[in-house]
């Protein structure tokens, strides 16, 4: 579980540096009270000693995004099991033994913290329970507090691992319903601009020449259609209903093409892709056909291939080609059938689209995209 700057886990972070200079702090009283009692005490002050500075490093390494990853992790695990490991020798078997607590006390719980913090429910409990292994190992004998000890780290392991979840989950959420209210605004502008404009236009086009004839009235109709679509995209459709994004068989979308000028190959057996890269995929090929129609000669040819994987389709015509740097410049001037309704569709999908063109020699399209949708 990945950390990020600014995120909603940084409070935890920032609660562990204080939890661990609190319990430095109650290490140090215990030991000034119980120094007289230690078989080694001064062992003892410079174990303490050895705490305050990795507290000060931990605090340090851990205020910083970079720095919370395994190295760190499992720096600071193995720093305090060290100090858990010396401590029967420092204090003494007798003095453990007589009731004396260990000398890490309540700060050995620091890694578990972080280790939950960082990855969660399952890399708290394994903290856990090798913090609680060593304090368990360390002890004359095994007592009801001793054990009561182990069982806290581990819940505390536990429920700040699925809080630290919890709270990921929740700015993963929270990020998602910004971006949807500033593609909304978005939408919201582009509607009223193309309202103001495009919409009147082909209004005025359609009421204007619904009467002529000829060429004239079918370009009224038209221009009506269009301006029927624009309305409906822009107003936004409202949720699939169910089912909506099944499976699709792509063959039944494509062989809509089959024409006379137009041949389409698949393969013998169904392509089934999620209905939403489906509809996108079958959009893009007509893209490209559309622009075979206007500018390769008409004739066509589309092939589908079934990868596994992927789902490729290609359009190949042979026309007249397209003549470098013509795609960059059409996109320069606004005309964004190929950057928008071909590659744009692909890209959304998390596939790809090859244009390969020689002037005099034709135009292939290929579009592949992942069989799991995106």
């Amino acid at each position: 579980m990945p950390s990020s700057p600014g995120g909603f886990e940084v409070p935890l972070w920032r609660a562990i540096a204080v939890f661990r200079l609190a319990s430095l702090a109650y290490v140090c009283v215990l030991a000034v009270r119980d120094a007289d009692r230690y078989a080694h005490p001064l062992a003892a002050a410079g174990l303490v000693l050895a705490m305050a500075v990795w507290t000060g490093v931990t605090a340090f390494g851990y205020a910083r995004p970079a720095w919370r990853a395994w190295p760190l992790l499992l720096a600071d695990l193995g720093v305090v099991l060290a100090i858990m490991l010396a401590t029967p020798w420092v204090i003494g078997r007798a003095a453990l033994h007589a009731g004396v607590p260990t000398l890490a006390v309540a700060w050995l719980a620091g890694p578990v913290l972080a280790w939950a913090v960082s990855g969660g429910r399952r890399r708290g409990t394994v903290a856990a329970l090798l913090i609680g292994g060593a304090d368990l190992a360390t002890r004359e004998r095994i007592s009801q507090s001793s054990l009561t000890g182990v069982i806290l780290i581990l819940l505390a392991g536990v429920v700040v691992g699925h809080v630290a979840r919890l709270a990921v989950t929740a700015e993963e959420r929270l990020h998602r319903a910004v971006e949807l209210e500033a593609a909304t605004r978005e939408r919201e502008r582009l509607a009223r601009d193309i309202h103001d404009s495009v919409l009147q236009v082909l209004a005025m086009v359609q009421r204007r020449g619904a009467h002529l004839p000829g060429e004239a009235g079918e370009l009224a109709r038209l221009a009506g259609e269009q301006e029927a679509a624009l309305r409906a995209l822009i107003a936004g459709a409202g949720p699939p209903a169910p089912g909506d994004d099944g499976p699709v068989d792509l063959r039944a979308l494509l062989g809509r093409h089959a024409a006379a000028t137009v041949s389409v190959s698949a393969p013998a057996t169904p392509v089934p892709l999620p209905g939403q890269v489906a509809r996108e995929l079958a959009a893009a090929t007509t893209a490209a056909l559309d622009n075979v129609e206007r500018h390769g000669g008409g004739r066509a040819w589309v092939l589908i291939e079934d990868e596994g994987t992927t789902v490729t389709v290609s359009v190949r015509d042979e026309g007249p080609g397209i003549p470098d740097g013509r795609l960059d410049e059409a996109a320069a001037q606004g005309r964004l059938g190929v950057a928008q309704s071909i590659r744009g569709r692909i890209a959304n999908l998390g596939g790809e689209a090859r244009i390969v063109s020689t002037p005099g020699a034709g135009t292939e399209v290929e579009l592949t995209v992942p069989r799991a949708e995106r």
